[in-house]
């Protein structure tokens, strides 16, 4: 069964752009504080989840990228551009 990728064989396109928008908050915000504000809006995510999206082994919902794109104040096109 063909198993949907991107080009680099990663699973989502966004990891990279989160793990360095994550790391230019000021102050710093660590992958369980990236959780935590994640599931303030009402998504349960934890820092393995974070972690896995970072390093792209893990699919990312249409519900997290909306949530992702309004925690860095960004849009989904800068999200999930290569």
């Amino acid at each position: 069964m063909f198993k949907h990728k991107a080009k680099d064989g990663t699973r989502n396109l966004c990891g990279k752009k989160v793990t360095a928008l994550r790391m230019a908050m000021s102050p710093k915000v660590s992958q369980r504080m990236l959780a935590e504000m994640v599931q303030l809006h009402g998504v349960d995510i934890d820092k393995t989840a974070v972690r896995r999206i970072e390093n792209g082994e893990r699919y990312v919902t249409d519900i997290e990228l909306r949530i992702l794109c309004k925690i860095f104040e960004v849009s989904a096109d800068f999200l999930l551009s290569e």
